[in-house]
């Protein structure tokens, strides 16, 4: 990204010919990668010769000017529909952007198109929506919710794009297909104008090749904002600018004991992989150990969340909702009242937990996912089955939802397979700012994050 800019203030490069040239790419290349739920060529056009007007007569908005992005398709833009992965809301058609978006264009963003996700960002793709295709290898997951976010980015076919989490929908696919993604602290960017999957875990974050390229994004889209009043007040820095190779006097706590149990080795070996280069630039990597970050108890939480998103949609709509997605409806109805407040004790006591390891250590380096990318046949058996497979899927990433942690997951190596390895930095609440420093001392010393698939 930072070179893209440097070539358009130049004059080397137009905005309009960079815009044509990723439509192009994307004409060619995404009837296979099947990331977009739709584009936006008309407007897109629109954006990128507004940018070179504006370079040209020295109004420059910053780093994202006449910058191709992407969007999840759960994001509200003006004029262009917003299904949110479900085909009955085709027709929802919205007046205005959301706040996020609105954010990127006002930074000079060029927007491709909207990208493809989950039925309602939950783990199925909806059956008459095509899955994106993990470029890395077509019969492995891309992951989810944000699959075409994740794809999108590590196919080339944006050069950033927003996700979002609710349970590990940035950091899986980020994990999956190779590429860096950013969770920020719930509350740290507006979610005004979003589509909803559970409202009080949900957060939306950058998806991209590098910390860098993530740190130009978030500051675009981060801060408080009048229509969310969830969104934090908190100025926001300059998270470019704190962008640093020296690690010193930064203190990454890691529980080896539980890496070596819960992680297949290529996973485990690229975690020890990162711990080591952390260390080299100046970090001290100390030995922790985590608290009880079992997903049973914690079930309810994001079960009564959903349910309460498609209460009255799914009564008018229920023909037209997938039949993932329905079980996944039926089964939250079963949970109690008792059964949420248990499980809002146990996410207390975690985020306590949690927030007492933060007195000792600046971040943990934890996997984000403990596997690599499975087949897309295993991962729909362990989503459907829901049992202890399903926990180890989610093991490192739900309970980071539930605390509000920001965290970035970013790759570190391969498994055999040629199959992307991903670790994940996690921080204390607003912490973004030393969480994108350390991913990108790393990446100043690596090259993981510029691996490209044979797409």
């Amino acid at each position: 990204m930072i070179q893209l800019a440097a070539r358009l203030r130049s004059g080397e490069l137009s905005a309009r010919s960079l815009a044509e040239s990723f439509l192009r790419r994307i004409g060619r290349l995404d009837r296979v990668s099947r990331s977009y739920a739709r584009t936006m060529p008309a407007t897109v056009l629109e954006e990128a010769d507004r940018a070179d007007r504006e370079l040209a007569n020295g109004f420059d908005r910053g780093p994202l000017h006449g910058i191709p992005l992407a969007i999840k398709d759960l994001i509200d833009s003006a004029g262009v529909a917003t299904a949110a992965g479900m085909p009955w809301r085709a027709t929802n058609v919205p007046a205005t952007d959301a706040t996020v978006l609105r954010r990127l264009r006002a930074a000079g963003a060029v927007i491709l198109g909207k990208l493809a996700l989950t039925e309602g960002a939950t783990g199925h793709h909806h059956p008459d929506v095509p899955v994106p295709v993990n470029p890395w290898a077509a019969d492995h997951s891309s992951g989810f919710s944000s699959s075409g976010s994740g794809v999108s980015v590590a196919a080339g076919l944006c050069v950033a794009s927003l996700g979002s989490d609710t349970g590990g929908s940035i950091r899986i696919p980020a994990a999956f297909n190779g590429v860096t993604g950013l969770k920020p602290t719930w509350g740290r960017v507006s979610r005004h104008g979003v589509f909803p999957l559970v409202e009080y875990l949900d957060t939306i974050g950058p998806m991209a090749r590098s910390a860098a390229d993530a740190a130009v994004v978030l500051g675009a889209i981060a801060g408080a904002d009048r229509d969310d009043p969830t969104a934090a007040s908190t100025p926001v820095p300059d998270y470019v600018a704190g962008l640093s190779n020296n690690l010193t006097g930064t203190v990454i706590g890691v529980d080896w004991g539980r890496i070596e149990m819960d992680c297949a080795p290529p996973v485990a070996a690229g975690l020890h992989h990162a711990a080591e280069v952390l260390a080299d630039r100046g970090a001290r990597v100390r030995a922790v150990r985590l608290p009880d970050m079992a997903l049973g108890p914690l079930a309810a939480l994001s079960s009564a969340g959903i349910l309460n998103t498609h209460r009255d949609s799914f009564a008018a709509h229920r023909a037209h909702y997938g039949p993932a997605l329905t079980r996944v409806l039926r089964a939250a109805a079963q949970f109690s009242a008792t059964d949420v407040a248990s499980a809002l004790s146990v996410a207390a006591k975690l985020k306590a937990e949690l927030a007492a390891l933060f007195g000792d250590v600046d971040l943990l380096l934890v996997p984000a996912v403990v596997d690599p990318a499975p087949t897309n046949a295993l991962l729909d058996d362990t989503l459907i089955r829901g049992t202890r497979a399903f926990s180890r899927l989610f093991s490192y990433t739900i309970p980071f939802n539930v605390t509000l942690s920001p965290s970035i997951t970013f790759p570190v190596g391969f498994a055999p397979e040629r199959l992307p390895v991903a670790a994940q930095l996690v921080g204390r609440h607003l912490a973004e700012g030393e969480l994108l420093r350390a991913c990108h001392a790393f990446q100043s010393v690596t090259d993981w994050h510029l691996a490209r698939p044979a797409f």
